[in-house]
């Protein structure tokens, strides 16, 4: 290693560039906290470990989101990040893009930086019909890793999950409180397994009020603003007064769909998001959400994630997380 690089890992760790020269070297001399923080530093500044240390996983963990615009992720980001550090990791995060870098592509990368572990939210395993090859090469090697939300059958990964059935019956019976008895739906795509739990409780939740949740009143989408608007678009012309929506950036379209249609909320349509990300407090109306416990969820994902980096059994079950009705301003009394 040059003489530069060397002082920029010493001036990274807060040690001597004689220390770090130690620690690249095998030499005795230096503490196990001083040696790890040595090998981080490298892993963090995209330098390659000397050859005998390259099988020797870093302090560093893998946290992998599906994207930054919806205000749900960069909140997890922060939880997970703030749980990692307390622990002596230190997060790196990988963020898929349309078009760009795949949810696989990244792992490779990480792989390839000897991380200790991955935290993944809202990946591909919660679509059953997206590629799963890269979880199960996980398995294969042993790396430890925590899969946050539904995920699909047997990838065997321990999974931290907000209940999406008590979600359901949180959203649509306070909407049926409010007198509202056509009830429509924005979710995520067919396949997407949280979705796929949502229709199930909507389905549940009809029936028990004695409302038929006809077909035509569930609408799919992609998980965006303009996603929304067209599938709320679609559900306003078939007379809907209540909508419940699988995320916050779903329900902001709804809400738009509605103004468009030169229509009030809640005096004409009444809205429910899902998350409680930031600013919905905000918004005009306020939006009435469902709110993921995103602090709790994000603490047990790093403790179940620190447990398997320990050598600890960690079984693959699904902790599932109890949401909370947050009542705002766009939902009000069904119109006569």
């Amino acid at each position: 290693m040059t003489q530069r690089r060397l002082a920029e890992v010493a001036a990274k760790v807060g040690v001597s560039e004689a220390t770090v020269s130690r620690v690249l070297n095998g030499k005795p001399g230096v503490s196990d906290a001083t040696r790890s923080a040595v090998l981080t530093a490298l892993d963090v500044l995209g330098y390659e470990r000397p050859t005998q240390l390259r099988g020797e996983r870093a302090r560093l963990v893998g946290l992998v989101l599906p994207e930054l615009q919806n205000p749900i992720f960069p909140a997890f980001a922060d939880v997970v990040g703030n749980a990692l550090a307390q622990r002596g990791f230190t997060p790196v995060l990988c963020t898929r893009t349309a078009g760009g870098v795949s949810e696989a592509d990244y792992l490779e990368l990480l792989l390839e930086q000897h991380v200790s572990g991955v935290v993944f939210a809202g990946g591909q395993y919660a679509q059953a019909d997206a590629p799963h090859e890269h979880y199960r090469q996980m398995t294969r090697r042993k790396l430890p890793a925590v899969l946050v939300n539904a995920a699909v059958e047997d990838l065997g990964f321990p999974r931290v999950s907000c209940d999406d059935a008590v979600a359901v019956e949180q959203a649509f019976g306070h909407l049926v409180s409010l007198g509202h008895q056509r009830i429509g739906a924005v979710l995520g795509p067919p396949d997407h397994v949280p979705s796929q739990r949502k229709l199930a409780a909507l389905k549940v939740c009809a029936e028990r009020a004695n409302l038929e949740l006809l077909h035509d009143f569930v609408e799919h989408t992609m998980f965006s603003l303009e996603g929304g608007q067209a599938a709320a678009t679609r559900l306003l012309n078939r007379g809907v007064t209540g909508i419940v929506c699988a995320s916050d950036p779903l329900a902001l379209g709804a809400v738009r769909a509605v103004r468009r249609q030169g229509k009030r909320i809640p005096q004409d349509v009444s809205v429910v998001g899902y998350d409680d990300s930031a600013f919905m407090n905000c918004t005009e109306p306020p939006l009435t959400t469902v709110r993921q416990p995103i602090e709790a969820m994000g603490r047990a994902a790093v403790e179940l994630l620190a447990n398997q980096i320990s050598g600890a059994q960690v079984p693959d079950e699904e902790l599932l997380f109890e949401p909370e009705l947050v009542v705002r301003a766009s939902t009000g009394p069904a119109p006569r």
